[in-house]
């Protein structure tokens, strides 16, 4: 019994859930205010989304960095020490902070 509303507004439904399940894509945000163009694609339901710090990867409750497996908040505080397999699912599934910086090269 009882409702659960998620921070951004998004109701919970043990019936009939259509959010987030394999055939629209779209975060709850695209879904209440419509998709950007292409060339403006939404990475994270936050948009703009989080800054991530160099070299870190966002794991949904802060930041992750590999080299000293600790988790931090979003407000940079310890959260955790990542286990052997919260590392690895990180690694394989959270988005990173960019690596390099690509730069645009105009044509001759």
């Amino acid at each position: 019994q009882g409702k659960y509303t998620f921070a951004d507004g998004l109701k919970y439904k043990d019936k009939k859930w259509h959010y987030c399940d394999g055939y629209d894509r779209r975060f709850y945000t695209e879904i209440c205010s419509g998709l950007k163009p292409a060339d403006i694609s939404q990475f994270t339901n936050l948009d703009p989304p989080r800054k991530i710090p160099e070299g870190c990867y966002d794991c949904g409750d802060g930041f992750y960095n590999p080299e000293t497996r600790v988790i931090v908040g979003y407000k940079l505080r310890f959260l955790r020490n990542a286990d052997d397999d919260e590392h690895e699912w990180i690694i394989r599934t959270c988005r990173k902070a960019l690596d390099e910086t690509i730069e645009h090269k105009p044509k001759p």
